[in-house]
């Protein structure tokens, strides 16, 4: 089966390679604009002389192909919220002074120990109209939190900026919140909350009404906490109120994909579906009945679980299976799954850069495409073997698929992630079956208490499994550097393996065997880089000071904490070493001289001591010391100053203020993020 040769597999290839070049690019609207409407004007020129000629012509296909680029292209910016006039990015007073903001809650984030959060809808900032998605931080204290999805609240507030990452290598949430088009935050306190009286009763409401109905219903009928916030994570995708314990067990297992409701979850269901509407016979009323059921079944699930986007990108794909099967269109499932990933990128194209996104796909088709390769290498002969070997393929499959974009993105590797998947596939089969029905009891009324009692007991038996194979610590490979170059090649030789496996022939070997050349040529471009690097840089640690020195693959670390080296809380150092494939050589103590190259470095920490003649280019000030900075400036003349997270924020806006008048630059990793020299 040649999957090229349909025609919509390259209109959405060169949809997406439009998306990413609006995302890297930032392409100018105007000049997009021209292009595309030249485009299409060169588009329907082709489309009429080949209707006229009646034959086929490469310009049409490269009009064709060069539109849908550009569509891409435009979808995306136009998707863009900062780009729109009415957006809150476009208030700059909001973020210099407190302005009354009124918002309507969407959506319950997870809380963390000091507040509870929600993303925000702004319908207006100083009774001018503006919108935006925003999160919310309202301060937890002692009173009850009473907010509910729907409330439309007001706040006198300014709003912070996110902020970018303040360490190298570290992940940039700033980014990531950005994707989802959220720019700013709100952080308040319930007091300084107005409530209106009317509620906002969209779909999100109804959504976060039934959700609590659930819960509320759950409770009553004596569920455990702790299982019934797994329960909620399994069968609705509600993770919010799961202990940071048992998702770090699922973590270190190879299971975390089970807690994030996914194409595994929605899979199930539309399988489970399939089975009790087995009966109904396969005529061309009866396929459309099954067919409907399926659908609906889907998008009440979708609205059980709060509409989120993983559930819903889901719920697409899996609808587009549905439509496939009943079209008698098995043998197109990967034309299937373009269409799904075309139709959800028109409506969402940031969708194309989140993780869950790329994983959820990658492993479906890799499952579809490599699975009955691996199932044919051993034919097991009895139902237990089969299962086994079943779930193995399976597993295999889609570990091997996701594997080099896991690696990329959060450097581990769960050794026993087979051993995994074949113990909890029966105890979570059952779970989703007991969950469903739990779940449509409890949206009317309390379950009975047997029924809830034995799945309480699955999910404890499976949390039980979970960290029996998470406990076992030397199975889970940590820090593994793994760059852009590395997953590009590895995947090139992955499809290309498979391929040569699935029909041998010698063009095929011998691309394969190019692409492992590739893999080697990776890591040596990848270890002359390093190599060739000399970077200083100054982090931004709160209750430290961390200076690393880095000649090609040698780095020395200086620290006024001597005991560093036995303190596991070095996390911002260990990113900085993975991204850069390097271990740490060297501990020394800091001292008030550095010298880098041919700089010189002056240090100044709590005792405020230094050497009055040192005439240094940077001056370093740690640990909040007590100086008088306009002096110290007359005396040796830095060309630049950087202040550390270890000192107080008072104490920088005076320093800040004196190397204004000084005409200074000044660097604090606390606004800015971390020093490189």
């Amino acid at each position: 089966m040649k999957v090229l040769d349909f025609p919509l597999v390259k209109i959405t290839i060169a949809f997406s390679l439009g998306v990413i070049a609006s995302y890297y690019l930032h392409l100018s609207v105007p000049l997009i604009m021209i292009s595309l409407s030249s485009s299409f004007v060169i588009f329907c020129f082709n489309y009429f002389w080949n209707l006229r000629h009646k034959k086929k012509y490469i310009s049409f296909g490269v009009s064709v192909y060069f539109l849908s680029f550009l569509i891409g292209v435009i979808t995306l910016i136009s998707h863009t919220d900062k780009l729109q006039k009415t957006n809150y990015t476009h208030c700059q007073s909001v973020y210099e002074k407190p302005e009354s903001v009124t918002l309507i809650l969407r959506e319950k984030l997870k809380s963390n120990d000091y507040s509870d959060r929600y993303i925000g809808h702004i319908k207006s900032i100083s009774d001018k109209i503006y919108t935006g998605k925003i999160i919310v931080n309202i301060q937890k204290d002692s009173t009850p939190n009473r907010l509910i999805i729907g409330n439309t609240i007001k706040i006198q507030t300014s709003l912070q900026a996110n902020k970018s990452n303040k360490n190298p290598n570290q992940f940039d949430y700033s980014r990531y919140l950005s994707d989802k088009q959220i720019y700013a935050q709100i952080y308040c306190q319930k007091k300084d909350i107005l409530v209106s009286k009317t509620v906002t009763k969209d779909i999100w409401y109804y959504c976060a009404r039934l959700h609590s109905r659930i819960v509320s219903n759950l409770e009553k009928s004596e569920f455990n906490k702790a299982e019934m916030n797994v329960a909620l994570a399994l069968i609705l995708g509600q993770q919010q109120e799961i202990s940071q314990d048992i998702i770090l067990d699922y973590q270190y297992s190879g299971a975390t994909h089970i807690l994030s409701v996914s194409g595994l979850h929605v899979g199930f269901i539309m399988l489970f579906i399939t089975f009790i509407l087995k009966p109904i016979p396969n005529t061309k009323k009866g396929s459309f009945i099954k067919l409907a059921s399926i659908l609906i079944s889907l998008a009440g699930f979708a609205i059980i679980s709060g509409l989120s986007p993983s559930v819903l990108r889901s719920v697409v794909m899996f609808s587009f299976v549905a439509v496939g099967n009943h079209l008698r269109r098995t043998g197109n499932i990967y034309h299937t799954l373009l269409v799904s990933i075309l139709l959800i990128l028109l409506f969402e194209p940031y969708f194309l850069f989140d993780v869950g996104f790329q994983l959820s796909y990658l492993a479906l088709f890799f499952i579809l495409w490599l699975q009955p390769l691996l199932k044919n290498i051993y034919t097991p002969k009895n139902k237990l073997t089969i299962y086994i070997w079943e779930a193995l393929t399976v597993s295999f499959a889609a570990q091997i698929g996701t594997l080099p974009l896991c690696l990329y993105y959060f450097h581990q590797f769960p050794g026993l992630f087979f051993v995994t998947n074949i113990i909890i596939l029966p105890v979570l089969s059952f779970i989703m079956i007991a969950g469903i029905v739990v779940m449509i009891m409890a949206i009317f009324t309390s379950p009975p208490l047997f029924i809830t009692l034995i799945f309480e007991k699955s999910i404890y038996l499976l949390n039980l499994m979970i960290h029996a194979v998470a406990s076992v610590d030397s199975f889970v490979i940590r820090d593994i550097s793994f760059n852009s170059y590395h997953l590009l090649t590895f995947y090139l030789f992955i499809i290309y393996s498979i391929l040569w496996f699935k029909k041998p022939n010698y063009n095929k070997l011998v691309l394969t065997f190019c692409s492992l050349i590739l893999i080697q040529i990776a890591f040596i471009v990848t270890k002359f880089q390093i190599e060739s690097e000399t970077e200083l840089i100054v982090y931004n640690e709160k209750n430290n000071t961390l200076i690393s020195e880095r000649t090609g693959k040698n780095i020395v670390l200086y620290t006024r904490d001597t005991t560093f080296n036995k303190n596991k809380n070095k996390r911002n150092l260990n990113m900085y070493l993975v991204g850069n494939s390097i271990a740490l050589n060297k501990i020394k103590e800091i001292k008030n001289l550095l010298y880098f190259k041919d700089k010189k470095l002056l240090i100044i920490d709590s005792t405020g001591i230094y050497p009055s003649k040192s005439a240094p280019e940077i001056l370093i000030l740690t640990q909040s010391p007590k100086i008088n900075l306009d002096r110290i400036l007359k005396d040796i003349h830095p060309k630049i100053i950087i202040a550390d997270g270890s000192n107080s924020n008072s104490i920088q806006k005076t320093w800040r203020n004196s190397c204004l008048k000084k005409n200074i630059p000044f660097h604090s990793t606390k606004e800015k993020g971390y020093y490189k020299l």
